[in-house]
C-alpha cells in the first residue's frame, strides 16, 4: 500500500485551494495519507524561500494573480488578501496533530476548514473559537483545540525538521514512500498519475 506524506501549513493559500483533493487521490489508489503540518516561515528561512511580504514586486503580482485563477478554476471561493493573514499557523496546526492522533473524525474534512476559515471566510485560524468550529465541523471533539499543546508543539517542530530534511521548500508538499516529491496544488494530478503507475 503506498505512502504519501502531505507537509503543508494552515495558513497557505495553495493549501486551501487543495481542499480535500490529496485524500480523495490516495483513497482512489488504496495510499494512506498522514498530515504534517509544518511551520513554513522555518522552511522557508531555511530553503531559499522569502515571506510573500520580502517577495519582489513581480513575483507578488504573479502570485495574486495565480491565486485569482486557480480558484476559479477550482470553483473556490478566495480572497487574496484575506483580513487575518498573516496569523499564527500554531494554534491550528496543533489541533491537527491532536485530531488525527485521536481519531474518529474526518482529517481532510478539517485541514479544509481551517484553511477556508481564512482564506474564504475572513475568521482568524488562530482563534481557539474558531478552531472549535472547524473541529466540530470535521466530526472531532472541540476540546482537542485545548488539549495536547505540548505534544502539539513538539510534533510541530518535529514536522519542520523531517520537512527540511527531506526536501520540502515549499506548501503544499507531497512525499510518496518512493520518495517521489510533488509540490504545490497543480502537481495534484501528477501524484495521481504517479499512483496510477502512470508516470
Amino acid at each position: 500500500m503506498a505512502h504519501i506524506d502531505y507537509f503543508f501549513a494552515t495558513i497557505s493559500p495553495y493549501t486551501y485551494l487543495c481542499g480535500v483533493r490529496p485524500a480523495e487521490i490516495a483513497n482512489a489508489h488504496g495510499a494512506t495519507i498522514t498530515y504534517r503540518p509544518v511551520d513554513l516561515m522555518s522552511v522557508f528561512s531555511r530553503t531559499g524561500g522569502q515571506p510573500v511580504p520580502e517577495r519582489h514586486p513581480s513575483r507578488q503580482d504573479y502570485r495574486l494573480q495565480d491565486l485569482h485563477r486557480r480558484s476559479v478554476l477550482l470553483g473556490l471561493p478566495l480572497k487574496v488578501k484575506p483580513a487575518h493573514f498573516p496569523t499564527n499557523p500554531a494554534p491550528s496546526s496543533y489541533a491537527i496533530i491532536a485530531a488525527q492522533e485521536a481519531g474518529g473524525g474526518r482529517m481532510a474534512a478539517l485541514v479544509a476548514n481551517l484553511t477556508a476559515a481564512c482564506w474564504a471566510q475572513d475568521r482568524d485560524i488562530a482563534d481557539d473559537d474558531v478552531i472549535r468550529d472547524c473541529l466540530t465541523a470535521a466530526d472531532f471533539d472541540p476540546k482537542l483545540a485545548d488539549s495536547g499543546l505540548l505534544a502539539g508543539a513538539e510534533a510541530y517542530h518535529r514536522n519542520t525538521e523531517e520537512a527540511v530534511r527531506l526536501g520540502v521548500f515549499g506548501a503544499p508538499f507531497f512525499i510518496t514512500d518512493t520518495d517521489q516529491r510533488f509540490w504545490g496544488e497543480d502537481r495534484l494530478d501528477d501524484l495521481e498519475a504517479h499512483l496510477a503507475g502512470r508516470v
